[in-house]
């Protein structure tokens, strides 16, 4: 990473300034985008074939799994392999797949289980994000302007999750299921060209598969040894278990308790990224902002305490006000989840320190399966306060070992 005092100016004109940010962010972008576009038309039509949710929450489990297998190998692999052939790789992988898709659509052959293999290979390619993407975005930021180089990649992911639904569901009813699918391929093609245009210099380490493991243990004892390491590992888990599982009832959450239309779940729905969005453009801008682990843990306890509001709300304007709120907290753990392993990790160990962070935000499928347990059983009202306040308990974890003396 760039050590060396930033150049005048505002962080945005540096960052933008630089060929090779302005390509990293692209791809990341782009590649978001047309995730979310997957993931919703993939639902659509998995649903439209076999009438079942179940299905539907299998196929979302299917992307999520390789977060939680692979993470921490892709986070070695990215301390050995070249980061930016590795994207390449998968970006074209997933191009490949996109592309297979539409033609299996086109010709009326389309199976369920093509859309699931489909989201398997999308989330596999997703594991590699932190390691390799983010990480090789801070590089090119240089370590001045860490802070708004992630804030700026998360301001985009955010404007993507709430863009990319909406263009999926008008490419399904305009275009088809098929066309949807060849438009995500050629953007896919069209990050591959990005890349390639990349610069990029690394320092690897001879890959041997038989070291992996040592590598995945290394990293985990350089988290036991790093109080802010530890509690970038605890936040996440709270907010991937506990905190996001909540989008996992909001449909619930907005019919029972407000009898709300589908576009007053649709508004509910993007209330939370809506003001991460605008958090996230506030912190791109501010110049110095803390490279703090306890303003994440404060930041993460702050949206669960919104949730805890939000299930206490007499009407839909307030329950869409509380999420959005949270956006704030969502938004400070998002910047600084990445920022943090960059900054405070040995350079050597960083992909490995980002890959174990994935796996912990691969738990949150299983989250999301609590929270829709306890939703059917005790209803939403209950089950959001429930499992927030396991989260604020496992954030106060966070800050008991931020507190301990560096070891």
């Amino acid at each position: 990473m760039d050590m060396t005092a930033p150049s005048s100016g505002h962080p945005l004109t540096r960052l933008f300034g630089n060929p090779d940010f302005r390509r990293l962010w692209a791809v990341g972008g782009i590649a978001n985008a047309m995730r979310w576009v997957e993931i919703l038309v993939s639902g659509i039509a998995t649903f439209a074939i076999t009438g079942s949710a179940f299905a539907v929450s299998l196929l979302l489990l299917s992307r999520s799994l390789p977060m939680l297998l692979c993470g921490a190998i892709a986070g070695a692999l990215a301390e050995t392999l070249d980061r930016r052939r590795l994207l390449m790789a998968g970006q074209a992988a997933t191009c490949a797949g996109a592309a297979l898709i539409a033609l299996l659509a086109a010709t009326g052959h389309l199976a369920v289980w093509h859309l699931a293999a489909g989201a398997f290979l999308g989330g596999l390619v997703w594991t590699g994000e932190m390691a390799s993407r983010r990480r090789m975005l801070t590089e090119v930021a240089g370590e001045a302007d860490v802070v708004p180089a992630v804030a700026t990649d998360s301001l985009t992911a955010n404007t993507t999750r709430m863009l990319g639904p909406l263009l999926g569901g008008l490419l399904y009813e305009t275009l088809g299921l098929a066309a949807a699918y060849a438009i995500a391929s050629l953007s896919y093609a069209a990050t591959v060209i990005l890349l390639s245009g990349v610069r990029h210099d690394q320092r690897r380490r001879r890959l041997d598969p038989r070291a992996l493991l040592a590598d995945i243990a290394d990293g985990a004892r350089l988290i036991r040894r790093m109080p802010v390491l530890q509690a970038v590992i605890l936040v996440t888990l709270a907010m991937n278990i506990f905190g996001f599982s909540v989008n996992a009832v909001l449909p619930a959450l907005g019919t029972e308790s407000f009898q709300a239309t589908p576009f007053g779940i649709g508004m509910l729905t993007a209330a939370e990224p809506a003001g991460a969005l605008l958090t996230g453009l506030a912190l791109a801008t501010r110049r110095g902002v803390p490279l703090s682990a306890m303003l994440m843990v404060g930041g993460s306890a702050f949206y669960l305490l919104c949730l805890m509001l939000l299930a206490l709300a007499p009407a839909l304007w307030l329950a869409i006000a509380a999420l959005m709120l949270g956006g704030i907290g969502t938004a400070l753990f998002a910047a600084l989840q990445t920022a943090l392993p960059v900054t405070r990790a040995p350079s050597e160990a960083r992909s490995r320190v980002l890959g174990l962070v994935t796996t912990s935000i691969g738990m949150g499928p299983l989250g999301a399966l609590a929270m829709g347990a306890l939703a059917d059983r005790w209803g939403p009202n209950l089950a959001i306060p429930a499992m927030a306040s396991l989260g604020l308990a496992l954030l106060a974890l966070a800050a008991l070992a931020l507190k301990e003396p560096r070891r």
